[in-house]
């Protein structure tokens, strides 16, 4: 599968720098978006009338070559933006995918900054005053296709940005009615229960995916690196539960979170019985991550083998469990009905050796951050499907 950059460049010729949503010239004369935000896709099929594109008041064009016409062309990969997709243009010529139509997974990126420095953290945050991203964000939503089925908003930590963040997830859901969205969140602004009863009014349209790294305090506040994050989040859990909204409950397996991944089984039937679902996530070797993995390695075999008897425990007690970013191959056979193909297609890749596997098209592979060494060196291709 080819990776598609989510950046790249291309030449500008009298549009301005906007948001756009790309069209065949068919979809956009339907009139489902709004014709200044867009550009008519002109890089193959017969030519068209110039000045028929005009009259319709459309932004101008995306082609392979300058036009006469507003364009963006020359772009440094072609392949990368398609019919569907969104870009922010910028002034000099710098192309940002900010919505991909056919995307396994979809996110908007809300915040650099963040209340916690988890020690795996993929995306390590930064102070950066970015409240800018929050009008963006909504400019964008009425290019998104009403379709959508789930519109990921992840961070740094969304709800530092208060009332801001508020107008985000009200605009998508009037502007997406049919859309879920999937917000990932440490859950400690949670914690006050005025700020939760600020999202009643998208009670039910937001799945909450907050993380429990342990089920006692110091190891959760270890793995955050915030002293009280546990208590923080486990009230946010309860003040969310109690305003009826929907929880997902995540972990990641690392050195520090595998010794009591039974026990965090346990807790949480005990004491979040309302979660919908519970997700046991491999790592991500990105940022602090990266930095930190010495202290973090485990061997993706015994990765699987440490938390088969969380995973059996939650399902015979009826919770739904799944099992994130670890492929097949390193999971045994009786977990494996659990594994998600979850890694999202612009940050996934595979083992050569994998084309050889069976199961390939419902594995979820490898991050790219992976070196080809690392990912040799786990796959083994399953030649045969277990009974």
């Amino acid at each position: 599968m080819m990776l598609l950059p989510l950046h790249l460049r291309g030449t500008i010729s009298g549009l301005r720098p906007d948001l756009y949503k790309i069209l065949k010239l068919e979809e956009a004369l339907l009139q489902h978006f709004n014709p200044a935000k867009v550009l008519i896709d002109l890089r193959s099929g017969p030519a068209a009338d110039l000045v028929s594109i005009a009259s319709f008041g459309f932004a101008g064009v995306l082609d392979s070559f300058p036009r006469t016409c507003p364009s963006l062309h020359s772009l440094t990969n072609n392949a990368a933006v398609a019919g569907g997709d969104v870009v922010r243009i910028q002034r000099d010529g710098k192309i940002n995918l900010l919505y991909r139509r056919g995307a396994n997974a979809n996110t908007l990126f809300v915040t650099e900054r963040c209340n916690s420095r988890c020690v795996m953290c993929s995306q390590p945050p930064r102070a950066d005053i970015d409240d800018w991203r929050i009008p963006e964000l909504i400019s964008l939503l009425p290019l998104i296709d009403r379709d959508l089925a789930v519109l990921g908003l992840t961070g740094g930590e969304p709800t530092l940005l208060g009332d801001g963040f508020i107008r985000l997830v009200e605009a998508a859901k009037g502007l997406l009615p049919a859309t879920r969205l999937h917000v990932l969140t440490n859950g400690r602004t949670f914690a006050d229960r005025r700020f939760v009863e600020a999202f009643d009014c998208v009670r039910g349209h937001v799945n909450w995916g907050i993380p429990l790294y342990g089920d006692v305090a110091h190891l959760h506040d270890h793995v955050v690196q915030a002293k009280g994050a546990f208590a923080e989040t486990v009230h946010g859990l309860y003040n969310l539960a109690e305003r009826r909204h929907r929880i997902e409950i995540r972990t990641v397996l690392h050195a520090h979170t595998l010794p009591r991944m039974e026990h965090l089984a346990r807790f949480l039937y005990r004491n979040a019985p309302f979660a919908e679902h519970i997700a046991l996530m491999g790592l991500e070797p990105m940022g602090f991550a990266r930095s930190n993995m010495p202290l973090l390695h485990v061997d993706p075999d015994e990765v699987g083998r440490r938390i088969v008897g969380a995973v059996e425990f939650l399902h015979q007690v009826g919770m739904h469990v799944s099992i994130y970013n670890i492929p097949l191959c390193a999971l045994p056979p009786v977990i494996r009905p659990f594994a998600r193909k979850s890694i999202s297609d612009w940050k996934n890749q595979y083992a050569e050796s994998c084309d050889a596997c069976v199961v390939k098209e419902s594995c979820c592979g490898f991050f790219k951050s992976t070196t080809s060494e690392e990912r040799e060196a786990t796959a083994r291709p399953l030649v045969e499907v277990a009974a």
